[in-house]
């Protein structure tokens, strides 16, 4: 959907998730010397700038990074520290806010050894312009393309070293999001079923973000791991982003637990409400169904007690 702008949304508490999860999952592929092939299917602008007239318009960065950025390195989780420290690169080391917030594509790029490639899709005709300026610097290793990241996902599978990150980052503006998504991914899993695939998904009152959640759980990879952060409780009409979901197929060894060891502290930090909490789910091939989310889908439902910090 063309109205849709990442920059709307950048550094809120889902890029914190989101991010850091994605970074984990980078350094984690990159401890053997096989090449990686990462993909960001709705790649955005790749950076962007607080004050900026986008941005601007909601400064949702306030409601994740900008929590975090003043805090000191030592009291973090691991997980959100190399996040943090990723996020930091090209700002000012004593900046009281950010100067520039980087996007998933910028985030990658700087973390590429001259082995690795990125590819980036975006459907936007703004926004390639923009991606390509922000890219540059990285030369060929870091390629391009204006299209639809649902359809083009299948193209780069599987890539010659049989290694590869892949970040599915849609808008889920449009409902038909919810079955592309879920078709690209089955089509990509057919032709490279071991690869290491990031999905986020909004924590939102529809009935689509619980049945996607079901069946991206149910695909058939070796591992799938959920991890889910609510932040506040929805809107009095039970609408709005109350958080978000990520769903990792094939994560890394050691990602559940950094994540164990993170989301309490993300909880306490990002909250903004009674109602924050987290929950974790990782099923193995084979393994029994997962359970339904837990998070509730409007202010009367009942779901199971929340995690919460000590």
């Amino acid at each position: 959907m063309l109205a849709y702008r990442h920059a709307f949304h950048a550094g809120n508490h889902a890029d914190v998730l989101k991010h850091s999860v994605l970074m984990a999952c980078l350094a984690h592929l990159q401890q053997k010397p096989t090449p990686i092939l990462v993909v960001d299917t709705h790649a955005g602008a790749g950076s962007y700038v607080p004050d900026g007239s986008l941005t601007r318009q909601k400064s949702e960065w306030h409601t994740g990074l900008g929590r975090l950025w003043g805090m000191r390195a030592e009291k973090m989780p691991a997980l959100i520290r190399d996040y943090l420290a990723a996020m930091r690169e090209g700002n000012s080391p004593d900046a009281a806010k950010p100067d520039l917030i980087a996007g998933s594509p910028l985030l990658l790029a700087r973390r590429l050894r001259d082995k690795d490639g990125l590819r980036c899709c975006e459907a936007h005709p703004t926004d390639v312009p923009l991606l390509q300026a922000t890219l540059a610097p990285f030369g060929r290793r870091a390629q391009i393309i204006q299209a639809d990241g649902f359809e083009a996902l299948r193209g780069w599978l599987p890539p010659a070293s049989r290694r590869a990150l892949v970040l599915m980052d849609p808008s889920y503006e449009l409902k038909s999001d919810y079955p592309r998504a879920l078709k690209s991914l089955r089509e990509a899993i057919d032709r490279f079923a071991t690869g290491c695939f990031v999905l986020w998904i909004p924590m939102i009152a529809r009935h689509e973000v619980d049945r996607f959640l079901r069946q991206s759980m149910a695909l058939p990879v070796a591992s799938r791991l959920l991890v889910s952060l609510k932040v506040r409780s929805p809107l009095k009409d039970g609408l709005g982003l109350m958080g978000s979901h990520l769903v990792i197929l094939n994560p890394p060894f050691g990602l559940r637990a950094s994540l164990e060891e993170a989301m309490p502290w993300l909880v306490k930090q990002l909250g903004q409400d009674a109602t924050a909490r987290f929950d974790i789910t990782q099923q193995e091939a084979g393994g029994p169904r997962p359970p339904r989310p837990v998070m509730p889908r409007n202010p009367r439902s009942r779901s199971t007690p929340p995690h919460r910090p000590a």
